[in-house]
């Protein structure tokens, strides 16, 4: 693999046990096998290298969730048994793949100081809202299904949410059905959607 593979993995192997802040150049040699010139050689930093390392970890991540994404649903299903069936799945995911979504949040907390993992953050998660807005798809006037990109931004929002929720207390956490049931009693509440003027 390389002294340059060899440390990505490394760094990347320190964010999932110690996170990007406590994470020091060397602990990821250690991890590694190499020596600290390496670093400044291969990335002139360790937070270039740690961020790099960020990148690939949320790539991961979003490559995780999109799997999750991909669930088959019968056509004739209801809205609200969709919803439950892929939230029960994404869920899975947080007890699966903790780390990843650990990462995650630790990329969030950078993106400030680091633009190059902001681009990526924001690219991913335009694909990801563009994934979850497909199992509501609106029908347009020439009857083709077309994803709704409000529904999309909704649920990128609920899976933040959701996902903050598992790594502070798992114990307390909604389940898909929680939040089935939950979106089921405010829908109940509501009337018809009524299209208004932008920021009304």
């Amino acid at each position: 693999m390389g002294h340059r593979g060899d440390l990505l993995a490394g760094a990347k192997h320190c964010l999932y046990e110690k996170g990007y802040a406590r994470t020091t150049a060397r602990d990821i040699v250690a991890a590694s096998d190499t020596n600290l010139a390496s670093i400044g050689y291969h990335f002139g930093s360790k937070e270039a290298l740690l961020n790099e390392a960020l990148i690939q970890a949320c790539t991961e991540w979003y490559e995780e969730l999109e799997r999750a994404l991909l669930v088959e649903l019968d056509p004739a299903t209801g809205a609200m048994d969709r919803f439950e069936t892929v939230w029960s799945r994404i869920v899975e995911l947080f007890d699966e793949h903790r780390s990843l979504w650990i990462a995650n949040f630790e990329a969030l907390a950078q993106i400030e100081r680091a633009p190059e993992v902001r681009r990526i953050l924001a690219d991913s998660q335009q694909a990801v809202r563009e994934a979850m807005a497909s199992w509501f798809p609106d029908r347009d006037s020439g009857g083709e299904k077309k994803p709704p990109p409000e529904v999309g931004t909704l649920l990128q929002a609920l899976l933040m949410g959701v996902m903050a929720q598992w790594l502070i207390d798992p114990q307390s956490a909604p389940s898909g059905r929680d939040l089935a049931i939950g979106l089921r009693r405010i829908g109940a509440g509501m009337g018809p959607v009524r299209e208004t003027p932008h920021g009304k």
